[in-house]
């Protein structure tokens, strides 16, 4: 586990690592350079790089932690992957139930498969479920989420590469929006933006305006016309 730098969490966990590409927002995937990163420096959960690898001790982790914790599950996997083992993404709920003063957000771009796997998953209110959405070619995704026992839904619209501007809210609660990062960065347009933030008003959803990214991300900044905005969704 580490502590994060992501606006909407605190700390990450990830008992799997490695993934492959799937859609255009894994295009400059941030895990990917990461994990070449980690690699070269000699860690060894990253001896192989991105390639999917499962990580039975890091099961133990999360009864160490004192106090409550916000925690981003598999910010360098992705928990659903096709070539998981369902037991060991079992394994990974029991240890989020079985911790819940921590607060577990769990994020696919395989939805297919977690709804698949929905009847079999104890959805615990400490387990946060979303899916990535950055354009509307994989809007789709948005169904099987809704479709799930999952108490808490949200949409990770980052890196937000096209507009979304007919988004079905229903049972969702939360959104975050971010722009791509990095010298190869694609641009995110203020009225993509703004566009899904008047969604989630008029639907009372939690929003979260996470950066605009770009070359310099620190520079650009998170502000949207002058304000932040932090929305965190609360149990209904």
């Amino acid at each position: 586990m580490a502590n994060s730098s992501i606006e909407w969490t605190e700390m990450t966990w990830n008992p799997t690592t490695g993934c492959n590409k799937v859609s255009a927002g894994c295009k400059y995937c941030y895990a990917e350079i990461m994990s070449k990163r980690l690699k070269a420096m000699g860690q060894e959960k990253y001896k192989d790089g991105f390639k999917l690898r499962t990580h039975p001790k890091s099961l133990d982790i999360p009864y160490s932690w004192k106090g409550p914790k916000i925690v981003f599950v598999n910010s360098m996997s992705d928990l659903f992957h096709e070539d998981i083992p369902t037991h060991f993404i079992l394994s990974v709920f029991k240890v989020m139930n079985e911790n819940p003063i921590h607060t577990f957000q769990v994020l696919t771009k395989r939805p297919e498969r977690l709804l698949e796997l929905n009847s079999q998953l104890n959805w615990t209110d400490n387990i946060w479920m979303g899916v990535s959405v950055e354009d509307e070619r994989v809007i789709g995704r948005i169904d099987y989420l809704r479709n799930t026992d999952a108490k808490i839904k949200f949409l990770s619209c980052e890196p937000l590469i096209g507009p979304l501007n007919h988004l079905n809210l229903n049972k969702i609660d939360w959104v975050i929006v971010g722009g791509e990062s990095g010298a190869k960065s694609r641009p995110m347009s203020s009225d993509w933006v703004f566009n899904i933030k008047s969604q989630c008003e008029l639907n009372n959803i939690a929003f979260f305006f996470k950066q605009w990214g770009g070359k310099n991300k620190k520079a650009a900044g998170r502000l949207l016309g002058g304000k932040a905005y932090d929305g965190m969704p609360t149990l209904k």
